[in-house]
């Protein structure tokens, strides 16, 4: 089995990209893959996935602008408009063919943007615990006290010292590794080597630059919208035992929303299924990308691999 290798460098908006890339000795008319880590992550984070799928599918993952080894510029507007036409170019320019874009977390609702927004360049949508709203999340509190908490709230995140020392705790090895401890259910790949990828970018010059975009980061187009305009078939892998976003309150609000053949695998893991059980996930997301090649996908209400 090959190595993983590093793609050549690759600028977006004049600013440099990490990504890198495997690729099978033949893929036929299989879709690439680009896969997306989460708020924090970066390409290391597909660690046990990018070997296993590269077998059969040209795969792609890549950091987004802000995150892991790629540019981190204090001037850029950072947010779910930012990564998405991200990776609509890197489709575009870099791949050149139809795409299954599979996305963890922030980076799942970076993916579904990306997928509506490339039409008939996107082979399918794959979200692992996606992070984003719906449109009835959106609306503003009501009543002056929930208005007075948001407020103080607010403008408590925003203070520079605050900032400061939250990034500054959540930098330490220990607080990553506790954080990991905390959404991770079977928690055997929490290893030395998974904190460190993440403290690594920490410690670049732009780092805390970024962090404190995330607390005016826009909340960007609600989920919703995006199924509605999405057209490329929906894969949604869910660690149901993510205590982060109530996983199965919020399974149920997509099963309102996504498109009617939308496929779901449930999962006994947390946040990150895609490290935590890769197994799993590999064989459930191969055995969807199969269906895709073939002269019907077939569609499935639900499977468990539990």
């Amino acid at each position: 089995m090959r190595d993983v290798v590093e793609s050549t460098p690759w600028n977006h908006l004049g600013h440099t990209v990490h990504a890198v890339q495997q690729q099978p000795d033949a893929s036929g008319d299989r879709p690439a893959l680009l896969l997306v880590h989460g708020f924090g992550a970066s390409t290391d984070h597909w660690r046990h996935n990018i070997p296993v799928l590269a077998q059969t599918h040209a795969v792609h993952a890549i950091d987004l602008l802000g995150f892991g080894r790629s540019a981190k510029p204090a001037e850029l507007n950072y947010g779910g408009a930012l990564w998405r036409d991200q990776l609509v170019a890197y489709v575009r320019e870099r791949i050149g063919r139809p795409t299954v874009i599979a996305g963890n977390s922030l980076g799942g609702f970076a993916a579904l943007a990306a997928g509506a927004a490339l039409g008939s360049d996107c082979a399918g949508v794959v979200l692992l615990n996606a992070a984003g709203p719906f449109s009835d999340e959106q609306k503003s509190p009501q009543g002056w006290g929930a208005i007075a908490r948001q407020s103080i709230a607010t403008a408590l995140l925003k203070s520079p010292v605050l900032q400061r020392l939250m990034f500054e705790n959540l930098r330490r090895p220990a607080t990553i590794r506790r954080t990991l401890n905390q959404v991770y259910v079977d928690k055997t790949n929490v290893d030395d080597w998974l904190v460190e990828s993440i403290r690594r970018p920490s410690l670049d010059p732009g780092a805390f630059g970024v962090f404190r975009t995330v607390f005016d980061i826009p909340r960007g187009q609600p989920l919703d919208e995006l199924f509605a305009e999405l057209t490329a078939p929906l894969l949604l892998l869910w660690g149901i035992h993510d205590p982060w976003i109530n996983a199965p309150g919020r399974r149920s609000t997509f099963q309102r929303h996504a498109p009617a053949a939308t496929t779901e695998v449930v999962l006994e893991a947390g946040h990150c299924p895609h490290d935590e059980v890769p197994e799993q996930v590999n064989a459930a997301l191969l055995e969807w990308l199969a269906g895709l090649t073939s002269a019907t996908a077939p569609t499935y209400p639900e499977n468990s691999a539990t």
